[in-house]
This record gives C-alpha cells, sequence and structure tokens, in this order.
C-alpha cells in the first residue's frame, strides 16, 4: 500500500508565500516523476510543477518564476515553494507520483489534497 501526504497549505495574503510537502511512504521501490497539479472550484485540475527522478524540472508558465518544485529523494518527499502567490493562485493542490512499488508494478499516486487561498 502507497500513501501520499500532503501539509502547508492555509491562508494567505497576495504577495506571501507558502511551502507544500508531500511525503510518499508504503511498499515503494522507486519514484520516478513526482509533481503537484491543483483544481480551482469549477474548473478541471491543471499540472503545476513536475520533478524527474534526475532532477530535471518543468512548470506552468503561470507560475514560472514564482513557484519551484524539489524533492528529497532520501525522504520521498516532494516540495513546493510558492512566492508572490496572487488570488488566482486559490486551489486545492494535489501532490502526484508515479512510482514502482515493491512487487515491481507500477502506480500513479495522488495525495488527498491541501487547500491554498489567496486572499486580502
Amino acid at each position: 500500500q502507497v500513501q501520499l501526504v500532503e501539509s502547508g497549505g492555509g491562508l494567505v495574503q497576495p504577495g506571501e508565500s507558502l511551502t507544500l510537502s508531500c511525503a510518499a511512504s508504503g511498499s515503494i521501490l522507486r519514484i520516478n516523476t513526482m509533481g503537484w497539479y491543483r483544481q480551482a472550484p469549477g474548473k478541471q485540475r491543471e499540472l503545476v510543477a513536475t520533478i524527474a527522478s534526475g532532477g530535471s524540472t518543468s512548470y506552468a508558465d503561470s507560475v514560472k518564476g514564482r513557484f519551484t518544485i524539489s524533492r528529497d529523494t532520501a525522504k520521498n518527499t516532494v516540495y513546493l515553494q510558492m512566492n508572490s502567490l496572487r488570488p488566482e493562485d486559490t486551489a486545492a493542490y494535489y501532490c502526484n507520483a508515479a512510482l514502482i512499488r515493491s512487487d515491481r508494478t507500477y502506480l500513479s499516486s495522488w495525495g488527498q489534497g491541501t487547500q491554498v487561498t489567496v486572499s486580502s
């Protein structure tokens, strides 16, 4: 069994910062790509940022220059540093991990989500 647990969401004012964390645990042999997605009310879930096992990263245009994704491979943890937050960043943020389980089967696992609200 594999679990992804997110933390770090909250209510902030425009221009402020937040850091999200997501820790994966369970019967994991190897994690390939980890990523953050978000879903605002009435909208589809969208990709925010991803980081591959080798460290290469990609970002949605809307967050480039403001958000930074990083990971601690030893801890199976991915982070999202969010700076200069805007009201349009308000959404539920979800962590995803593309991983190989201990039985050598592939799994795309999702966390339960953490709410980020940017409002004055």
